[in-house]
């Protein structure tokens, strides 16, 4: 895919709005809202009811219901082709909802008006199987390609966010990389980072781990599941059922046009 390809995919993908408090953002940035809830009430960041989903006219998921609270750790498990992909897609409102009620923070997606989507997406963190790195330039001005298309416009504050999250990625010494200067691993993290630039509400991961050797995946999903546990809820789809087997989290399994929460059967 080409760079000019890349940006448009990723533009797509974020808001933009244009006046924003860049200030209040890097206050809020290193820490999740502490006070707003008790720590044994979580607050519902996803909920679908009796949710169905099509794509070109043709019914691919029916009678969804889920419920995700903050911090909530959540596999995405099924075949190629089983609906995992257009459900995380319909989190961001890339596909609409048929059917049903669904409720993503506070916008109601059954019901949503264009103009919305963008503040929407603004409150989600997207990981792709395959980087989406911008290859002509580097890890760090990649970063600052999301930011500036996120509306953020002093330097200052550009230049901290940036140090910030690719510390909390253990990527801090290899911001000045280019993207084929990286290892998958390494790659991986610079898109975990870039997810977290303006502080998601979730995290979807989609198939974050497919093209990693099994030790890298690992890293992978602890730097995920850290991040699950300072409060940001992560929705990741994969096929590796070793993962989902040493390292806990809810699992949702997709078959037969349905989604149904499941527990893996002990060995």
């Amino acid at each position: 895919m080409k760079d000019k390809e890349k940006e448009n995919t990723i533009e797509s993908t974020l808001n933009q709005p244009t006046d924003w408090q860049e200030e209040q953002d890097i206050e809020n940035s290193s820490e999740k809202k502490e006070d707003e809830s008790s720590p044994l009430i979580k607050n519902t960041i996803l909920e679908y009811t009796n949710v169905d989903l099509d794509r070109d006219g043709n019914l691919i998921l029916s009678d969804i219901n889920i419920t995700v609270a903050e911090g909530d750790f959540v596999y995405l498990i099924g075949t190629v082709g089983a609906g995992k992909s257009t459900f995380l897609k319909s989190v961001y409102s890339e596909i609409p909802i048929l059917r049903g009620e669904a409720r993503v923070m506070e916008y109601e997606l059954d019901a949503i008006k264009k103009k919305q989507i963008p503040f929407l997406r603004r409150k989600i963190g997207i990981v792709f199987q395959d980087f989406q790195l911008l290859i002509d330039r580097s890890a760090e001005k990649n970063l600052e390609f999301v930011l500036r298309a996120t509306g953020w416009k002093n330097r200052g504050l550009i230049n901290m966010r940036i140090e910030e999250v690719l510390t909390q990625v253990g990527m801090e010494n290899k911001g000045y990389k280019m993207p084929h200067e990286l290892s998958g691993g390494e790659q991986q993290r610079i898109v975990i980072a870039r997810a977290l630039l303006n502080s998601p509400e979730v995290i979807l991961a989609d198939e974050p781990t497919g093209n990693l050797d099994p030790q890298t995946s690992s890293q992978i999903v602890e730097l995920l599941q850290e991040i699950s546990k300072k409060g940001t809820a992560v929705i990741m789809s994969t096929h590796n059922y070793t993962i989902v087997k040493k390292y806990p989290g809810r699992i949702f399994k997709f078959e037969d046009g349905r989604m149904k929460e499941v527990v893996l059967a002990k060995q």
